[in-house]
């Protein structure tokens, strides 16, 4: 782990998993660097090297001046065993994680602060939220398969439509106890930690977002669908027959605020 000057303490912690993200890293670090430095409280972020064998360990370590980085290794590869890592190093009163490619617009980042800030316990982008502004560029099978995941899987995440965006915020205390009972290490770690969220009684906002679709993205329906059912044949063991059941201000949508006049291509 590799040890920054912090200044005060971080009100917020950002998890950035990252598996052999050399290429795109550096422009993701810098724009959200960027945009920590607007907010109104001191920010953080974390990098988790989910056992990369290119150089994402050494352009987190060599980061410079634009903001507070650090490093975490994690050698379980897995999407959900990063996010974990990450999570369970984190300190602040609020955490969260965003995706490398930073798909999900950072201004949202403002939103989610005023929300926690009041009380919030979990605060989420979804790209099927009514004013998101999603760029598509094509992948109807992914889509398909994005909203045939959420159909399965809305009695375990508290019926949200979209528990896949890579833009996810929580109460510090509340998603280290979720993380530290994570047990999914692929894509579909999003349902299980929500589940355990959930079950600990925290409602669930669900709020618009700018969602661009990167290219290089990791997954891929091919190769990973298989696995992310065997993963919800294992969290729907380890739950039991109690459905994780939302609170009732758990489906409060966030009206207020509109991220764009663009809803095609949301799944």
């Amino acid at each position: 782990m590799r040890n920054v000057d912090r200044g005060p303490a971080a009100a917020l912690e950002i998890v950035v998993p990252a598996h052999n993200e050399a290429e795109r890293l550096p422009a993701g670090l810098a724009e959200l660097c960027g945009r920590l430095r607007g907010l109104p409280v001191p920010a953080e972020i974390i990098v988790v090297d989910n056992a990369s064998t290119d150089g994402t360990a050494d352009i987190v370590r060599a980061w410079r001046d634009l903001g507070p980085v650090r490093l975490v290794r994690c050698e379980t590869l897995g999407k959900g065993a990063a996010v974990r890592a990450g999570l369970l190093a984190t300190r602040a009163p609020y955490a969260g994680f965003v995706d490398a490619d930073m798909a999900t617009d950072l201004t949202a980042l403002d939103r989610v602060l005023a929300l926690l800030a009041e009380g919030r316990p979990v605060v989420v982008g979804s790209r099927r939220h009514a004013l998101s502004d999603v760029e598509d560029h094509g992948r109807p099978l992914r889509r398909l398969g994005a909203v045939a995941f959420n159909r399965m899987v809305r009695d375990l995440a508290g019926d949200l439509p979209d528990t896949q965006c890579g833009f996810k915020f929580f109460a510090g205390p509340l998603v280290r106890a979720a993380a530290a009972d994570l047990r999914t290490t692929g894509f579909a770690f999003d349902v299980e930690l929500l589940m355990h969220c959930i079950r600990r009684g925290a409602a669930v906002t669900d709020i618009p977002v700018v969602w661009h679709d990167r290219p290089g993205s990791t997954f891929s329906v091919g190769r990973h669908s298989a696995a992310c059912l065997m993963d919800l044949a294992r969290i729907r063991l380890r739950a039991g027959r109690r459905p994780a059941t939302a609170p009732a201000a758990a489906r409060s949508l966030e009206p207020a605020v509109a991220a764009g006049p663009s809803q095609a291509g949301r799944g």
